[in-house]
């Protein structure tokens, strides 16, 4: 079934591996992690333990790297047994200080859709993670100039997202949302009214997936680049 997409007047733009490089980052930070435990653990171990402190401590933390190194030093504390040396503890920390000084990594034709939506629509930022963070990679991205309004969120949800557009004074149904994230960039848009594009980035955050089940029955395009945005808009 073909989508329509002429009653969009707003686009939104989820920022982390759909404007620019991230999740790349945290699998290379996993594996050095790994490393750093090898001694306790096998890396198998190591991934599930991590994995399941960091969604432990969503509630408390939320997103971004600064919770994720919170996690990787609660994890290694416990994975020892309480006896991981200062040292090892010091080298996690400075994994966590690497992620934060990356560059900013734009994917292909960021720049052309962006400057070419813009001249037609409102664009708008929407993203989730650590505020200060986010500020430093949009600013170094260039990018800024493009968006009409820039929000860092604490999560993805339906009420998220509703409070958003009402804030914007947006009706769901102008609102368009890009995203690569099927759970925090797609679904959540659609059960509100509103519409998405699905943009799959090659590497996934295991609690970003989602199943068939909870894709069952909700309309949204998937697209290969970002640059086919331009052949419907």
């Amino acid at each position: 079934m073909e989508i329509d997409y002429k009653n969009i007047k707003v686009i939104g733009f989820d920022a982390d591996d759909t404007l620019w490089v991230n999740e790349t980052y945290f699998r290379d930070a996993e594996a050095e992690f790994c490393r750093l435990l090898s001694k306790y653990e096998t890396p198998n171990k190591i991934d599930q333990e991590l994995f399941k402190k960091e969604i432990s401590n969503l509630p408390m933390y939320g997103y971004g790297v600064k919770a994720f190194v919170l996690s990787m030093v609660e994890s290694a504390l416990e994975l020892s047994n309480y006896d991981i040396p200062n040292k090892t503890l010091e080298a996690i920390l400075n994994i966590g200080k690497d992620m934060l000084k990356k560059p900013v990594e734009l994917l292909d034709g960021v720049d052309v859709v962006l400057k070419t939506l813009s001249k037609k629509y409102r664009l708008i930022l929407a993203t989730k993670g650590d505020l200060l963070d986010q500020e430093r990679k949009l600013e170094k991205s260039g990018l800024t100039d493009y968006f009409h309004h820039i929000e860092v969120l604490s999560d993805k949800k339906e009420d998220n997202y509703a409070k958003l557009l009402k804030h914007l004074d947006i009706h769901p149904s102008e609102f368009l949302m890009i995203g690569n994230s099927l759970k925090s960039d797609v679904l959540p848009l659609i059960n509100i009214g509103a519409q998405a594009i699905h943009v799959p980035f090659h590497t996934t955050w295991a609690h970003e997936e989602v199943t068939d089940e909870d894709t069952n029955g909700k309309t949204y395009k998937t697209i290969n680049t970002l640059k086919s945005l331009l052949k419907y808009f």
